[in-house]
């Protein structure tokens, strides 16, 4: 049997955070992908590069945005000023829609703000109880109607009364009256992600960057964790056992549960899935925005993102995210079908006139993002706290089964690392 002190469960972010930033060398990372990088990965087909979705880091922290680009010789890294929009009757409007109300047409902007200046009225006074209450209470029946409801319900595919009023967390662009009425007169977006970084080469240089302080030696690839003994503290893959002091894992929570043995309610975890196209054509499609939501029950897509239009491209590189109920599968005929219906409805929005698809890409995020409920909030920190007692920590976006930015799972990584190297191995 192999042993080691810290086993690293997932080479994400948030592995290669942790082993980067840990001072011991007496680690093994076993990654079940042939490749490093989880969701965080690009593809190169065509003369495109694509991530696997748009991941594009919004940094809190400089000094961690720093510590990574320094590591990026050789590319060319830009800041980019969020140019994001809403596609509205045929029309863009300034995101966050909230904010940006006097965009629309006259009756529609007066109804939001009656609707917006009257919600304590319309709600009875009553404290919201999940994420679809909190929107009708916060922004009025108008501003959620057209857009907040709809958006998300296409997003996380599902009733939005299922989910925890604080889903969002942090990352909610919230607005009371003042600041939609201060934004008639002054624009800019104030929200988390105004600004964002991204390399030339893609998303993968962020986790190649995180990677170069990690032994490549000690990361096994292709190489999948299939249960765990808590008891023994061992994990089992499919060609042997390592034994662990510690071991920190990524894989969503559920999933380590199981592995592990641990009795939970599976009715308590949900998430959605997202199928993404990355798509190029043959010439350049609408100058501008970075990416566009839209709400439109009747459009396939929630989100179109622009990768041409960060780096001033001469054809259009897009990712196209669709939201799928838990459990989605398709067949190559049908990815074909639904490539075929995205693209017939980028034409009815006018971003397709006459453009050839000369490449297509297609992947599945299974889970993408996670439904947070007050179940699901409290079952997560029992079983954490438990876990973490056998010498187990589930971290990152999956392992803490919430929602957060990139950023965030290299900073929990990295609070963890230094939590394991203040630990001092025992006297011999």
């Amino acid at each position: 049997m192999d042993r080691v002190k810290h086993l690293v469960v997932g080479a994400g972010v948030s592995g290669l955070a942790f082993a980067d930033w840990l001072e011991s060398d007496d680690y093994l990372i076993l990654e079940a992908n042939d490749e490093i990088g989880g969701y965080c990965r690009t593809v190169r087909q065509d003369g495109f590069t694509w991530d696997y979705s748009g991941h594009f880091f919004h940094f809190r922290h400089p000094e961690i945005e720093r510590y990574l680009v320094e590591r990026m010789t050789g590319q060319e890294i830009r800041v980019i000023q969020k140019d994001a929009r809403i596609w509205y009757r045929d029309a863009f409007v300034d995101f966050p829609f909230q904010r940006n109300i006097h965009q629309l047409p006259k009756e529609e902007m007066l109804e939001c703000l009656y609707d917006l200046y009257f919600r304590a009225e319309a709600s009875g006074g009553q404290e919201p109880a999940s994420f679809r209450e909190m929107l009708y209470a916060k922004f009025g029946r108008a501003i959620a109607d057209k857009f907040l409801v709809p958006y998300n319900e296409k997003l996380y595919a599902t009733d939005l009364g299922r989910l925890d009023v604080d889903a969002m967390g942090r990352f909610f662009p919230y607005a009371d009256v003042d600041d939609v009425i201060r934004s008639f007169r002054t624009s800019g977006d104030q929200s988390y992600n105004a600004t964002f970084t991204y390399p030339e080469g893609g998303a993968i240089q962020y986790v190649q960057a995180l990677a170069q302080g990690v032994d490549r030696s000690k990361i096994a690839l292709g190489e999948r964790v299939v249960a765990i003994d808590l008891e023994r503290r061992v994990a089992v893959t499919q060609s042997r056992e390592v034994a662990f002091e510690t071991l920190v894992s990524s894989m969503p929570l559920p999933q380590l549960l199981s592995m592990a043995g641990v009795a939970y309610d599976p009715d308590v975890y949900s998430w959605n899935v997202v199928q993404v196209f990355n798509l190029g054509f043959d010439r350049k499609g609408p100058e501008g925005p970075h990416w566009v939501y839209f709400p439109q029950r009747e459009l396939s897509f929630y989100r179109v993102g622009f990768y041409d239009n960060i780096f001033g491209t001469d054809r259009m590189s897009i990712y196209v995210e669709l939201g799928r109920e838990a459990g989605f599968a398709t067949t190559e005929a049908e990815i074909a079908e639904t490539r075929d219906r995205v693209v017939a409805d980028l034409a009815k929005v006018g971003f397709v006139d006459g453009h050839q698809l000369v490449s297509s890409h297609h992947v599945l995020l299974d889970p993408a993002y996670v439904h947070i409920t007050r179940d699901s909030v409290r079952d997560v920190e029992q079983k954490r706290a438990a876990l973490a007692t056998r010498g187990v920590h589930s971290i990152g976006r999956y392992g803490a089964w919430t929602y957060c930015s990139i950023e965030d799972n290299i900073v929990e990584a990295r609070a963890l690392a230094d939590a394991c190297n203040l630990v001092q191995p025992a006297a011999g």
